[in-house]
């Protein structure tokens, strides 16, 4: 499986009809889930070493229609991170304070420090997205945000920001399966959102702005991923093995000893 074969490139590859929801990357399911915690692993090992060098840091960000699956990829796959040194943020619309400000203001807020990582369920991206298929804000006001968040994305890299940035690809008939078990099931009520249904039908609009900022926004620094997300299991295992190996491009390096430490003794 090569796994720039799910990073969008060019104009072409910000289709989303050119990425099967339902792939699986010709593994078995039980593969992927039997290799899983060597990876999860792996990434704590990463981590550690981002925390301890203290140069670096690492910004995920999971976007996705309802039901593809963030909280379940936080859950199974940055699990897998060390909580001392991981901040996990949902972003919901904004409010009153935050509309108050620049759009990116209430995100920059959130970015991971050096030696931290930072997972971001929704992220800026909503601030192009709603406002442009609900037709919240004038086209001149939502138009400039694809440059603006280029410019912070960047900006982030340049300040040694590692940005990942993962679509989660659901079909539209997976999606319908698991909102109707949140309907079905009492103990999953608390997850449907009747907006959901709003968002649903309007299937289309959405696509051709996650097109739009797919092309516009994926660049080498800050890449976009098209995750498969009808396969749970498939959906964790891939974004892991992303992650992990771009920490392991990172390089990352414990910090070396303080001079006259040779040949302490603990008394």
């Amino acid at each position: 499986m090569d796994l720039d074969d799910y990073r969008v490139r060019g104009a072409g590859g910000a289709k989303l009809s050119g990425y099967e929801p339902d792939d699986n990357g010709g593994f078995e399911r039980s593969e992927a889930e039997a290799e899983l915690p060597g990876l999860l692993t792996r990434m704590q090992d990463l981590q550690e070493r981002l925390y301890a060098e203290r140069k670096r840091s690492l910004l995920i960000i999971l976007q996705g229609r309802d039901a593809s699956g963030k909280d379940g990829t936080i859950k199974h796959v940055a699990g897998g991170f060390n909580p001392l040194g991981t901040h996990v943020v949902a972003f919901k619309a904004p409010n009153e304070l935050e509309r108050a400000h620049d759009f990116l203001w209430r995100i920059h807020h959130h970015v991971p420090p050096a030696g931290h990582v930072a997972i971001f369920n929704r992220s800026h991206y909503e601030d192009i997205l709603v406002p442009t298929v609900e037709k919240l804000q004038p086209k001149q006001v939502v138009e400039p945000r694809y440059d603006h968040v280029r410019r912070f994305e960047e900006l982030l890299h340049d300040s040694g920001t590692c940005v990942l940035k993962f679509f989660l690809h659901i079909s539209r008939d997976e999606q319908r399966k698991r909102l109707q078990e949140r309907l079905d099931s009492p103990e999953k009520h608390w997850k449907f959102d009747p907006h959901d249904l709003k968002a649903r039908a309007a299937w289309d609009e959405f696509t051709a702005v996650y097109q739009q900022i797919f092309v516009r926004t994926s660049t080498d620094d800050a890449p976009w991923y098209i995750i498969p997300a009808d396969r749970k299991w498939f959906r964790n295992f891939l974004v892991a093995r992303i992650v992990v190996r771009e920490l392991e491009r990172m390089d990352l390096e414990y910090p070396k000893s303080p001079p006259g430490l040779a040949g302490t003794k603990i008394i």
